[in-house]
């Protein structure tokens, strides 16, 4: 079974990737781990992916379509994956579909305005790196877990997730309508529990 989920920032992609990988025991694939993984064992591609990166640049889409194309030719990838973070854009997804015949496209929907809430309102440990609400803790700024100092991380303030949700509409969201035009998208209400978001995906992907 070969997947790709799509989603806004805090949608809940990484939370449903995860349980998605253990029930049909495929990897779950991001391409921010392709990246450091490349990186790391300094492979050709790796070099050339870290030479735009160092420079504070985006990876070309033909150096990003590469590096997908060859983690997903391995050896754990023969009964299927799960790829969380590409396509990002139309022009990724086309040639994508060049070379891999995808079965679903998981696209968990939630509304911006809670998105806006679900990342702004986020406090992580400074000692533990536990991650907590302010739904659910409050105004408390010490870890109910550790005692550390709770912090907002930078990528959480509100004008950095408006920009983080601007980027995603612009470059990302068409992507939805692509798949949905090849007959391969599933829409998924993101805004419910953890488990029945879960359980519609399984519906879908039987």
């Amino acid at each position: 079974m070969k997947v790709v989920f799509l989603g806004a920032p805090g949608a809940g992609k990484g939370t449903q990737a995860a349980l998605v990988s253990k029930r049909y025991n495929i990897p779950h694939i991001s391409t921010g781990d392709i990246f450091r993984q490349n990186i790391n064992n300094k492979t050709p591609i790796g070099i050339v992916a870290k030479s735009y990166i160092d420079k504070g640049q985006l990876v070309p889409d033909e150096v990003t379509i590469e590096l997908v194309k060859g983690r997903i030719l391995q050896d754990d990838c023969k009964n299927g994956y799960l790829l969380d973070g590409f396509p990002r854009d139309v022009a990724q997804a086309e040639a994508f579909l060049s070379f891999d015949k995808i079965d679903a496209v998981i696209d968990i929907v939630i509304p911006f305005d809670k998105l806006m809430r679900r990342l702004t309102g986020r406090r992580v440990c400074a000692s533990c790196r536990e991650s907590f609400h302010v739904d659910f803790i409050g105004s408390l700024q010490v870890c109910p877990k550790c005692g550390g100092t709770l912090t907002q991380r930078a990528d959480d303030r509100p004008d950095t997730v408006a920009k983080r949700l601007d980027v995603y509409t612009e470059q990302t969201a068409p992507v939805s309508r692509f798949y949905e035009e090849h007959g391969l998208l599933h829409r998924i209400n993101g805004d419910q529990a953890i488990e029945k978001v879960f359980d519609e995906i399984v519906k879908v992907l039987g």
